[in-house]
């Protein structure tokens, strides 16, 4: 059987709200658009429809409608800005944070049906260590770890390393500094969270780049726009091309890396079709 494409499957996720992660996921989405990639932005925080409210979208089904067969998968893939599509997740359903492991198995399980029409899968999870989080990044290859300079991120971001790592044998990932106002705080910043790691846990850690806040991401959050399509000269949205230009270069999976197996076997072998 001839190889074809496989897809590439990133969990963008964070120790902790408030560090931009849904804002990076995003507009990583778009970047790796703009690059020719087909991309799909599934909302894994299944209780809060974060990314309707920052692009001012009102998606008709939801991942809510999905899980309770209300709908099937391609009434909630909706085509976003860029042409990125996205799998929202429901607003104000707090009890869909809450599904059994088998329900998050099932639900990412769906995706593989769409393997062939994609490229790039960007998961954005919720925040912390819950089995929503846990379930979501152990279905991807690649894990990025959204960290800010603050104390409380960078422990946040060492205990989900460790529990992904102890309890399930993730031992690779990505980090991705963000919301900087001086661009040498990314390094500084990694280096923290290096030194921690090195001290306590056999993991690797690899430097994915660094976001700056700057003032066109506030201006593009308040009129519920991508700064990357609002102001595509901005500085954050330059580090998100280059972002996007630097995943480019990350390894293809040529096989499952044994955590959710079903999944991502099904994305390969359908990609090699």
């Amino acid at each position: 059987m001839e190889r074809g494409h496989c897809v590439q499957v990133i969990a963008v996720t964070s120790g902790k709200g408030g560090v931009g992660k849904t804002v990076v996921a995003i507009n990583l989405s778009l970047a790796l658009a703009e690059l020719g990639k087909r991309v799909v932005l599934l909302e894994a925080d299944l209780g809060l429809s974060n990314i309707a409210i920052l692009l001012g979208l009102t998606p008709q089904y939801t991942l809510a409608d999905l899980i309770e067969g209300r709908c099937e998968l391609s009434d909630v893939l909706i085509r976003g800005p860029g042409g990125v599509i996205i799998a929202h997740a429901a607003s104000g359903i707090p009890n869909l944070a809450y599904l059994s492991p088998a329900q998050y198995a099932g639900l990412i399980n769906v995706f593989r049906d769409i393997a062939d029409t994609l490229d790039v899968l960007v998961i954005d999870t919720a925040s912390g260590i819950g089995e929503s989080v846990v379930s979501f990044v152990r279905a991807a290859q690649e894990v990025l770890l959204v960290v800010c300079d603050e104390p409380a991120s960078i422990i946040d971001a060492y205990a989900l390393i460790k529990l992904l790592n102890r309890d399930y044998g993730i031992s690779r990932f990505r980090v991705l500094a963000s919301m900087l106002h001086n661009p040498l705080d990314g390094q500084r910043l990694y280096a923290k969270l290096i030194k921690l790691t090195d001290n306590f846990l056999n993991v690797t850690l690899q430097y994915a780049g660094a976001i700056p806040y700057d003032q066109d991401m506030r201006t593009a959050a308040l009129q519920q726009r991508a700064v990357y399509r609002s102001f595509p000269r901005s500085k954050s949205a330059k580090a998100f091309r280059a972002l996007a230009k630097n995943i480019g270069t990350w390894p293809m999976p040529s096989s499952p890396r044994g955590h959710i197996e079903f999944f991502i076997e099904g994305l390969i072998n359908n990609s090699r079709r």
